[in-house]
C-alpha cells in the first residue's frame, strides 16, 4: 500500500537518556481515509525503514537528515506492505 510517512519530534523537558522521541504520523498516500499515528525514535524508525521496506540509501539518508529539523521529516508514497503496516499497528479492513 502506498503511504505518506510524516514525523515531528516529541519536545519533552528530559530526553531519555539523549534519545529524541518522534510521533510519526501514517497515512494513505491515495488521499482515502485512515490515518495512524505512532510514538517511535530516530534508531526505531531507521531499522524499520531499512530492513522493512525496498527504500533506497540515498533516501533513507535524507530522510535521516530531515528528522534534526523542527519541522520533522517526510517520506512521501512509500509502498509498504500489509504485514509492515500490521506489525506498527494500522490494520487495514
Amino acid at each position: 500500500m502506498r503511504m505518506n510517512l510524516i514525523t515531528s519530534p516529541i519536545q519533552t523537558a528530559k530526553p531519555h537518556r539523549g534519545t529524541i522521541r518522534y510521533s510519526l504520523t501514517v497515512k494513505p498516500a491515495t488521499g482515502f481515509p485512515g490515518e495512524y499515528q505512532m510514538l517511535t525514535t530516530r534508531d526505531q524508525l531507521l531499522q524499520l525503514l531499512t530492513s522493512k521496506t525496498r527504500l533506497a540509501p540515498t533516501k533513507i539518508e535524507r530522510f535521516d537528515r530531515s528528522l534534526g529539523t523542527a519541522d520533522g521529516a517526510r517520506l512521501l508514497d512509500v509502498e509498504l506492505s500489509e504485514a509492515l503496516l500490521t506489525e506498527i499497528g494500522y490494520f487495514i479492513d
